[in-house]
């Protein structure tokens, strides 16, 4: 579908000319979004790929948004409904607001709060966005059943555990699997589920969370989303902020219900057990099957968390619980992967100064022209800024050549840091020179690091060589 709909929406919307479309990135969606901005209004415009699962969203957003809870407003929906535009809530997204934390495994009392204060709304949206909702709008279907059970116990099966070689009973796996399947479905309420609650489906707009991307939620047990949350596999969330998180989460849980705490941490502990499963599966899937590698460095994170899971036996599944633990054992599971990880490292400099130095002894990488795009720094107003200030990136946003020369940059370096992690090669340089090395280097740097942090999980380190500006992503 041609994208020239959302410029309809927008200006028949808005009553603006649109200005500046800019694609912004996904993480696995078939759906495409886009920042639409004309005057001084933002929105973003989303063009779906599957009509019941913009329907879902579009639903849920509206019976939410009257349930008082932070979701985007969705503006105007196209007439076949494969398009739509909603509220722009910015760009920071609490998996950002929190990277020193993941990247370091120690959180400070900041990023802690922001977490905190996140998974405090996880009950009104599952207790109040549950109220008067129709289920049969959920996508792809309504609950939480054991045909969905099966589903993901079959995918970490399928998918992951037989990708890894090792040789199990498949009957005596799946009587455990049964009784597992038993234990989860116990309880029968009516909650919503949100099913990918994690710190990028949050966006932190005016101090408040937002959530985002909860149209495959439905019907469906509380401890799900909690287990999603906390135990999120690269998040490495110290074994004390985990329990300030249940913590948090348990006392807004009791303005809804009554709360048997030995009870719901038994629960929880199952469906921990759950989400692991799944998300190994997950991985599996995308690096065995589909081939993209930077799926498989997460591995080693969730196979942590199931570490800490069996050193207390999952006894009424003693099968599983044995294969389990032989899997964590695995050889190719063992080593320090945070070590092994591949690091890009990402340059902004000034051509009259040189181009940086590989000190990694490896050579090679890129280095990019940011001359052929329009220079702020020819204009007096722009000199005493950065590619940091707002001034500057208003700038070249509004230019344009900047999202084209990044869009080609992107191909470049996202394929070549694939191929990088698959060989599992440990260094990538990539260096972006301007005139002054002030403006246009600085912001493509930025963007690029953002990327590919945000995508591949890599470790990037951004160095402004003229600015005198290092930092870690």
């Amino acid at each position: 579908m041609s994208n020239d709909i959302l410029q309809e929406l927008f200006e028949s919307y808005s009553g603006r000319k649109l200005s500046l479309k800019t694609e912004l990135p996904t993480s696995g969606s078939h759906r495409r979004y886009f920042r639409l901005t004309g005057g001084n209004i933002s929105i973003i415009g989303v063009l779906g790929t599957d009509f019941d699962e913009n329907r879902a969203f579009i639903t849920l957003s509206r019976h939410f948004k009257e349930k008082g809870i932070n979701v985007p407003t969705v503006l105007a929906v196209s007439e076949d409904g494969m398009s739509y535009i909603q509220e722009d809530l910015g760009d920071k997204m609490l998996f950002d607001q929190v990277s020193q934390g993941r990247e370091s495994g120690r959180y400070s009392s900041y990023e802690a709060g922001l977490l905190c204060k996140a998974i405090e709304k996880l009950p009104k949206l599952q207790f109040k966005g549950a109220e008067g909702l129709d289920w049969d709008v959920c996508y792809p279907q309504k609950e939480f059943d054991a045909r969905m059970v099966d589903f993901d116990l079959n995918y970490f099966k399928y998918c992951f555990l037989k990708a890894t070689g090792l040789e199990f009973n498949e009957i005596h796996l799946q009587d455990d699997f049964e009784r597992f399947k038993t234990d989860l479905l116990r309880e029968n309420t009516d909650t919503f589920l949100y099913r990918d609650f994690q710190a990028r489906n949050v966006i932190m707009k005016d101090g408040e969370p937002y959530f985002i991307d909860y149209q495959g939620g439905r019907r469906g047990p509380i401890y799900y989303d909690v287990a999603s949350f906390i135990w999120q596999a690269r998040s490495r969330f110290p074994d004390d902020l985990k329990q300030e998180l249940i913590r948090s989460y348990l006392r807004a849980l009791r303005s809804y219900m009554e709360v048997d705490e030995e009870f719901f941490n038994e629960r929880l502990r199952l469906f921990v057990l759950f989400r692991t499963l799944q998300v190994l599966g997950a991985y599996g899937y995308r690096g065995y099957f589909e081939k993209k590698p930077h799926f498989l460095a997460s591995v080693p994170y969730a196979l942590d968390n199931l570490r800490a899971l069996l050193k207390t036996p999952f006894a009424d599944y003693p099968y599983l619980n044995s294969i389990l633990d032989k899997l964590t054992k695995m050889p190719q599971f063992y080593g320090n992967e945070e070590d092994r990880r591949l690091e890009v490292q990402v340059y902004s400099f000034a051509y009259k100064k040189g181009i940086p130095a590989d000190n990694s002894g490896n050579g090679g990488g890129y280095v990019f022209d940011c001359r052929s795009i329009n220079n702020p720094g020819k204009y007096e107003h722009y000199r005493q800024f950065t590619g940091n200030d707002p001034e500057v990136i208003k700038f070249l946003e509004d230019d344009g050549e900047v999202n084209v020369f990044l869009e080609s940059v992107y191909k470049l370096v996202d394929s070549h840091v694939e191929r990088f992690m698959e060989r599992k090669f440990t260094h990538l340089q990539v260096s972006f020179g301007c005139t002054g090395g002030q403006h246009r280097s600085v912001f493509c740097a930025e963007h690029l690091a953002s990327h590919l942090s945000g995508k591949y999980g890599v470790r990037v380190k951004l160095t402004h060589r003229e600015l005198d500006i290092e930092k870690t992503l």
